[in-house]
Order: structure tokens, then sequence, then C-alpha cells
């Protein structure tokens, strides 16, 4: 275990791995120079799995393909490089790793919402083992939480209230946020997880937000 999954793993608390899948050799081999090797060794140590009691979970991005197509079709970031679901959260945000862009989406569903963060030049400068090193070493359970309407974190009254989640589950609000639901606690349900994504995927138009990281190298380039 090198430094930067340490510090996922022991610091940041995620460790152990819950409820994991170990892939098959044929998945292995079909991200093979499209994934980072490192993130493929991960795999094979320790499984599509679940982190952190489960508030985060490494996927087969096989298994997500069809979901993120659904929440790109239609936005700026279709044919724009070949993406891949590498992880999601208990509430079934997703991340999103692209050949040449790196971890550069993140994607909310339950607020309709993608963030964009293009890290083609990092991935550039430092390489994709350094960058997915970077990926689990500053990942934290609070960036993983959706909070009540009162900003409260859900997490872990979620799993006392619904029980922890099996690698096909996820907590959804109920109904949809989009359909007028609340982020309350008492709306929460354990649902499987492609086809409540998928739903929410229909619900309306994604809102693509500003890249806050491209609109900082654009303005220091520009002094």
């Amino acid at each position: 275990m090198n430094k930067f999954f340490d510090n996922f793993y022991t610091f940041a608390g995620f460790g152990p791995a819950i409820k994991s899948e170990l892939p098959s050799e044929a998945v292995l081999r079909s991200f093979e120079d499209k994934l980072p090797a490192r993130l493929l060794e991960y795999w094979q140590e320790y499984g599509f799995c679940g982190w952190g009691e489960g508030i985060f979970w490494t996927v087969n991005p096989a298994d997500y393909s069809e979901i993120l197509d659904l929440w790109l079709a239609g936005t700026p970031f279709v044919g724009k490089d070949n993406y891949y679901v590498i992880g999601r959260s208990a509430f079934g945000r997703l991340y999103v790793w692209g050949e040449t862009s790196g971890p550069s989406l993140d994607i909310n569903p339950c607020y309709g919402m993608i963030f964009p963060t293009d890290k083609t030049e990092d991935l550039k400068k430092r390489g994709a083992e350094r960058t997915i090193d970077l990926f689990f070493a500053t990942t934290s359970k609070n960036s993983l939480e959706e909070e009540d309407i009162e900003g409260k974190p859900l997490f872990e009254r979620a799993m006392i209230k619904l029980g922890p989640l099996d690698a096909d589950e996820m907590y959804a609000f109920v109904p949809a946020l989009a359909l007028g639901g609340a982020p309350k606690l008492e709306n929460l349900q354990k649902v499987k997880v492609l086809e409540h994504l998928a739903f929410l995927a229909e619900l309306g138009e994604k809102q693509v937000m500003a890249d806050i990281v491209a609109l900082s190298n654009a303005l220091h380039r520009d002094k």
C-alpha cells in the first residue's frame, strides 16, 4: 500500500473494504490502457467494493456505461473524451474518469448537477498513476455526504435507520428532489442504484456547473 492509498485507507478512515467482488481477467483486460494501471491493481487487491462502511464504492465501469450515457446526453461532454465511472457515493454521486482528462466529472444525480474539473494538464504533468493516487488521497467522507434541509450530514443516520447498503443499492430521496421532494432523513429509502440513477436522469435537464479550475487557469493565462 503506497502512502497515497494509505492516507485514504487509514488516515481518512475508509478501510477496510466491504462487500468485495473481484474482477475477472476479462474485465481487467478490457480497461488496460484506458484507466490507470494503479486503479486496476486496487481492483485486483480489494475488488469492486464499499469503503467507509459504504459511503463510497469503487465500481466496475462497464456496469455504469449506460447510466453515464444517460447523464451525459445533451451535454457538451458527449464525444469530448472517453469517460468511465470509477466510483460512486452512497447517495449515487458518480465520479468519472476521462482517458485524456482524468478525474474530470462529478455528477450529483440527486440535484441533477454535473461538476466538470478538467484535469488534462494535470494528467500530462503528473501521469495517470500519480493522478489516481491523488484522487484517493484527497477523497474525504465529508465530500461524499448529502445534507438534510438543516445542513446536517445524512449518511450515518441513514445507515442506522435503513441498514447498511449492498453493492447494488443507494440511499435515495423519495419523492425525488426534482419532483418536489425534500432532503430529509424520513424521505430516504434504500433503492437499486442503477435503476434509480436511470430514473433520475430522465426527470429533467442536467445543470452543467462552471469548471472553476478551467476558469482559474484562463485568468492566470490572461495576466
